[in-house]
């Protein structure tokens, strides 16, 4: 019998110890998580090119048909702590096999909706149902995984899937509409559901499970859910209503009440939904910091990209698609550079090129004209951006997953989940309101204006990361202070406790 054994670290769901040797089949196992992982992406964008289709067939009231996607968001990025605390409660297996399931059934429902009401309620689910998925299938990869090489290889392969999973939602979603019909865009999700129950069993491993009694923390749960929706929306209808609005001032402020009650009832929890003494770790939180700056830019300089290439260049949404696949091939390629030069030369320096990178780009993109043209206003501009996105993206993730417990993997992903949805929003909506505050008019030299100032509010988001990158760099974890992994023990424990 093993030391580890010995010491009563077996890990319960699945009868083999921390020290296991590599599963064989880890590859196949991370092709089934990115494919799943893939096809919530795509669900996040791919309805936006179907809305006036199915506007016009369900008689959505004006400005109604956005919950189809609002819906989605607001139930995903609200519930994704709460889905990853899951993973390691109930085991991150079980829980993502479980979550695509629902995601099955909810796209199935989404495709046979009848009313309005009925596509909403159905894409509520599909967000829990991704939220559940999201931060297990992490769970399922960091544990497949050990830290080092092989995992920061596998999560730059995850992360240029991500973004190639926008860019193909932008590429699909218009030909699927116009072909087979808007119900299509859902129905696509059943063959991938169908693989990943029918192999998930196979190839995926157990996780480890938190030892004693399993209890989960309803309170925590649901004043973090809501804080985080009443974020995200309040920030996604910030636009339109405007940032000064009682609307806006309320949201906010009420997310701001949540949060605090939050943290006082985690200080007080026996069974906390986020143990506190997480964000004691500089790594942690510098590296969730960077996530959502990173996210703000991305997401911020996607949007801007889109309304500057249909406005003012008259690019159709399929054209527009391809246009702009070349950002997702070049972060797919940024991702797995970066993550084999993690393992040589840390993940700090990549923060920084990646943010220099990323902020370069932006500022590239400043200097769109109306009366340009793709090759001299968009191409070079997308490139740097792309590669840019998919080196700080793997840079974020490594510093906020590293040294994450086991049974602990599953909350920290959702957390770094969470925190890129809120960027995401805070990206877009800012972005947004800069653009049309100065916008004059409705002419192109009007509309580029506008543009031109969205993009520099993103480029000040990506130097804003290139600083944080910077006192990451500078940060040395103090001597005994950094998690560990204890030989003897086979677990992650914190030096001198």
């Amino acid at each position: 019998m093993s030391h580890a054994r010995r010491n009563g670290l077996k890990n319960q769901e699945t009868g083999r110890d921390s020290e296991a040797a590599p599963d064989p089949r880890r590859w196949l196992a991370l092709t089934l998580l990115v494919a799943a992982f893939f096809m919530v992406i795509v669900d996040s964008q791919i309805v936006m090119l179907a809305m006036p289709a199915i506007e016009e067939e369900l008689g959505f009231a004006p400005g109604g048909v956005q919950w189809v996607m609002s819906a989605y968001l607001l139930s995903f990025g609200g519930l994704l702590m709460f889905g990853g605390r899951t993973a390691d409660l109930l085991g991150g297996r079980r829980m993502f096999l479980f979550g695509t399931a629902l995601f099955g059934v909810a796209s199935v429902l989404c495709g046979l909706a009848w009313t309005d009401e009925v596509l909403i309620a159905a894409r509520v689910v599909q967000g829990v149902a991704a939220a559940v998925m999201t931060p297990t299938a992490m769970a399922v990869l960091m544990y497949t995984f050990a830290e080092g090489p092989e995992r920061n290889k596998a999560l730059g392969i995850w992360t240029g899937i991500g973004a190639f999973g926008a860019t193909a939602a932008l590429l699909i979603g218009g030909p699927i509409t116009d072909g087979l019909g808007w119900e299509w865009i859902f129905y696509i999700n059943v063959p991938v559901v169908a693989a990943v129950l029918l192999l998930g069993p196979r190839l995926l491993k157990r996780t480890p499970v938190q030892q004693g009694r399993r209890r989960f923390d309803p309170a925590g749960a649901v004043t973090v859910t809501a804080a985080i929706a009443l974020l995200v929306y309040a920030v996604s209808e910030a636009p339109l209503v405007g940032w000064g609005s009682g609307q806006t001032i309320g949201m906010l402020v009420a997310a701001a009440v949540l949060l605090v009650a939050f943290t006082l009832i985690e200080h007080r929890s026996q069974v906390p939904l986020v143990p506190l003494r997480i964000f004691r770790s500089p790594t942690v939180v510098g590296g969730n910091i960077l996530m959502v700056i990173v996210a703000m830019a991305v997401y911020g300089g996607a949007l801007m990209t889109s309304l500057y290439a249909q406005q003012v260049l008259g690019y159709s949404a399929v054209k527009f698609g391809l246009s702009t696949a070349v950002y997702a091939v070049m972060s797919i390629i940024g991702a797995n550079v970066s993550a084999r030069l993690v393992a040589r030369i840390g993940y700090k320096p990549i923060a920084i090129v990646g943010m220099a990178l990323l902020s370069g780009g932006l500022l590239l993109l400043t200097q769109i004209d109306p009366n340009g043209g793709y090759w001299s206003d968009l191409f070079f501009g997308l490139v740097i951006f792309g590669t840019g996105i998919g080196s700080t993206n793997v840079a974020a993730s490594i510093a906020s997953l590293t040294g994450a417990r086991p049974e602990e993997s599953g909350l920290v992903s959702g957390i770094n989940n969470a925190v890129f949805q809120i960027g995401a929003a805070l990206g877009i909506a800012i972005a947004s309101s800069v653009a049309f505050a100065y916008t004059t008019g409705t002419s192109p030299e009007a509309l580029n204006d506008g543009f031109q100032a969205g993009f520099l509010a993103t480029a000040v988001f990506a130097l804003a990361g290139l600083v944080t990158a910077l006192l990451l760099l500078l940060h040395r974890e103090k001597e005994g202070s950094a998690p560990k992994v204890d030989a003897d023990h086979g677990k992650h424990v914190m030096a001198g406790h």
